[in-house]
């Protein structure tokens, strides 16, 4: 109930306390009133007839009535005080989850994942951070030579590898939004990671921003044949879907056609690395301060400052060792991978904490689902495109 739902009861409480005196008192003035003419009775107990004696059971039921009335509005307004306390002040809910930069306080939106969302069995947890390391380091280690293979031994493997994260990160986010109660048709979301990608090998931005339009309309006519009810909802999770995986991750192909684009994309991924590294380790050892408690609890501000301070030393060494420019392009390339990979962790967070749910899967041992390892590396890549061709031509330009 709301607060005005228990004011109103209250008020009902003392006009029934009230209405309770007020019936005592009209008693006893009738009693006094009757009491000095009322005829004697003979010997045998009887009234005379003609003469009407109160009777005081009547009365009694009356107030009897009265005062249940006054008790059950009692109880019904201290369970709504109570009930209002408990939606005021609630208790968070139990959460075993880590982020890279912690604050060591427990994370009250996060819970786990679903039944319906999990593949095969749960893995057990076997570390601090709430993560089977051991796990996590050697699907990161695969990951990493399928991406290193691509942009330097074979480059369709690259391709590939961009095509098929894409549709799995659809696939996994499509699922979540069920837990919402949010349908939204896969079709689209799988055409658009193959022809998103495609579309940046063989064309160029142009062609990457005409194959965006085509898949949403192609995602709002598949919605369309399917109904009015809930479409509003289903395409506007359509849209953010392809905008958020297949669209951004098509920039690293991009960046692939560009002079030295090789070195570029792995120094972008570093940077990533570097972000979440740092910023782990610092945040475990002094992470006192959160920056954003209600969306990531244990991300801090000490481990943000880490993350930013490791990404410039990495990013000055790899554009004087690998790209051959100066050493501040490293570091103003490296602040802003930073402020968006962290930007990136926030933004898929709150999808989570939207969803209730702590990871979009268990799909990678160790680290949850694949968005949940693509979640910072998706804001970096455009962003890292966009900055390193503005340092080019500043560059070209002093």
């Amino acid at each position: 109930m709301t607060r005005r739902e228990a004011r109103a009861l209250r008020e009902a409480e003392a006009k029934a306390l009230k209405r309770a005196g007020k019936t005592r008192r009209d008693a006893g003035q009738e009693l006094a009133t009757t009491g000095g003419n009322e005829p004697a009775s003979d010997s045998a107990g009887a009234s005379k007839p003609g003469v009407a004696k109160l009777q005081p059971a009547a009365v009694t039921e009356h107030e009897a009535e009265d005062k249940a009335h006054a008790a059950h509005a009692k109880r019904r307004a201290r369970i709504v005080f109570e009930a209002d306390s408990v939606r005021s002040n609630p208790a968070p809910p139990h959460s075993d989850s880590e982020d890279l930069a912690e604050t060591g306080e427990p994370d009250a939106q996060e819970a786990a994942i679903p039944p319906e969302l999990l593949i095969g069995n749960p893995e057990p947890k076997a570390s601090r951070a709430g993560r089977n390391l051991p796990a996590a380091i050697g699907v990161g280690v695969v990951l990493l030579g399928v991406v290193l293979a691509g942009l330097f031994l074979y480059e369709p493997l690259l391709v590939f590898a961009v095509v098929a994260l894409s549709g799995i990160g659809c696939w996994e986010v499509a699922r979540a939004t069920t837990h919402a109660k949010t349908a939204v048709p896969q079709v689209p979301l799988y055409l658009a990671s193959l022809l998103l990608p495609v579309s940046a090998v063989l064309g160029d931005v142009e062609a990457l921003g005409f194959s965006f339009v085509a898949c949403i309309l192609v995602a709002l006519l598949f919605r369309l044949m399917e109904g009015l009810k809930g479409a509003v909802a289903s395409v506007m999770s359509s849209v953010f879907i392809i905008s958020w995986i297949p669209l951004l991750l098509s920039f690293a192909l991009l960046m692939l056609e560009g002079e030295n684009g090789q070195w570029l994309i792995a120094t972008i991924l570093l940077l990533a690395v570097a972000n979440d590294t740092f910023g782990y380790i610092v945040g475990v050892l002094i992470g006192k301060h959160p920056m954003a408690p209600k969306i990531s609890p244990k991300k801090s501000w000490e481990g943000f400052g880490g993350s930013m301070a490791g990404s410039m030393a990495i990013g000055a060494c790899a554009m004087v060792f690998w790209l051959d420019m100066p050493w501040w392009t490293g570091v103003i390339l490296a602040l802003f991978t930073t402020i968006a990979a962290t930007t990136g962790d926030f933004a898929e967070s709150m999808v989570k904490r939207e969803l209730g749910i702590k990871d979009m899967s268990n799909l990678l041992p160790g680290h949850g689902g694949i968005m949940d390892r693509l979640d910072s590396v998706l804001f970096v890549i455009p962003l890292g495109y966009l900055i390193s061709h503005l340092l080019a031509w500043s560059v070209a330009v002093l």
